[in-house]
């Protein structure tokens, strides 16, 4: 899980990095703000089931639909936050970089 994280972080890295140098610096950070906006709640999550797995009885179903349900609201709370607070956001950038860091995941899963 720990590897999976990881990479979609660093995938939110490059294509802010790639995002910057075909758009300039704005639409670099909204990659990379739009990017994290997907990863952290996806951390998070796996930090909830990991910490889940350390309890006597080990993880539950609930444990997994309460850190689903907290993921999806985070995710959703780190996007507004980026709309409201960052007034310069490039939406092209900003939903490139969540898309990548989204899609990710499914590429990463297959990946040995």
């Amino acid at each position: 899980m720990v590897r999976i994280v990881m990479l979609q972080i660093g995938a939110a890295f490059v294509v802010a990095v790639i995002a910057a140098l075909i758009g300039g610096y704005a639409v670099g950070i909204s990659a990379l703000l739009g990017g994290l906006c997907c990863a952290i709640p996806n951390a998070m999550f796996a930090l909830r089931l990991y910490v889940g797995t350390l309890k006597p009885d080990g993880a539950s179903p609930v444990t997994f639909f309460v850190g689903e349900f907290i993921k999806i609201a985070l995710t959703i709370a780190l996007l507004g936050a980026v709309v409201w607070f960052y007034r310069e956001v490039h939406w092209l950038g900003f939903l490139a970089g969540f898309i990548v860091v989204l899609k990710s995941y499914f590429i990463l899963l297959f990946r040995s």
